[in-house]
């Protein structure tokens, strides 16, 4: 739930610096259903049936992150995502090293008040020799503070991804330029002209008069000559 709700603040942060969250609109993901399903696996196995035949539970964990992987293929070009990518290959890669399971500090879990059960599938606890144990939860958000959890090294780079793409996506203060899809006209902006699509005109014929263009604000779509 600390990552989860770190994003989603992530994902905001750019309404403090000018951003317009209306261009999230902007974002089309493709195969966006491979997401979703391994999002709802991993809920499934650790909330719902922590209980269940745990060689089964750490197959399904570990296919959570190859489908995640397979979205990220089809989706690279999204500000970001190669970021929020490089944080989950951390967890996945250290997981499978570790038989399904991230390791986890148990002086972090201790600070953050965090009690294990040994009968249950565990997505992230302490383990007798951990390999890549410097990536697993190692970091702590301790109590009192709400949502005390612990988190990683990978976790850190998903929330980061998050907030570069919210801030490049939605033209925050904080970019020099804000994203474009590679579909979609270069946007305009006041006293801005498009020199890619438009040539000077003639002496006397004013610009939004035959072969020149007005372009409609963002979206760069020529509009009908008033």
């Amino acid at each position: 739930m600390l990552v989860l709700v770190a994003t989603v603040l992530a994902v905001l942060s750019p309404l403090l610096f000018g951003g317009h969250m209306s261009r999230l609109g902007y974002i089309k993901f493709r195969a966006w259903w491979l997401l979703l399903a391994a999002l709802l696996a991993q809920i499934v196995i650790i909330e719902v049936v922590p209980e269940s035949n745990r060689m089964l539970l750490e197959a399904v964990h570990l296919a959570t992150y190859a489908i995640a992987g397979v979205f990220v293929a089809v989706n690279w070009r999204i500000p970001g995502l190669l970021i929020i990518a490089l944080g989950g290959a951390c967890n996945g890669i250290t997981i499978a090293l570790n038989g399904g399971t991230l390791p986890a500090s148990r002086a972090a879990l201790k600070m953050a008040g965090i009690e294990l059960s040994p009968d249950e599938f565990l997505n992230s606890g302490v383990l007798p020799d951990p390999t890549l144990s410097w990536l697993g939860d190692i970091f702590v958000w301790p109590e009192p503070m709400p949502l005390a959890n612990v988190y990683s090294i990978g976790d850190m780079l998903i929330v980061i991804g998050a907030l570069y793409a919210a801030h490049k996506i939605s033209g925050s203060r904080l970019v020099k330029n804000a994203w474009v899809p590679r579909d979609m006209s270069v946007p305009w902006a006041p006293g801005t002209e498009s020199a890619a699509t438009e040539t000077p005109p003639a002496p006397g014929i004013p610009r939004h008069a035959a072969g020149h263009r007005r372009l409609t604000p963002l979206t760069g779509e020529p509009s009908k000559a008033g």
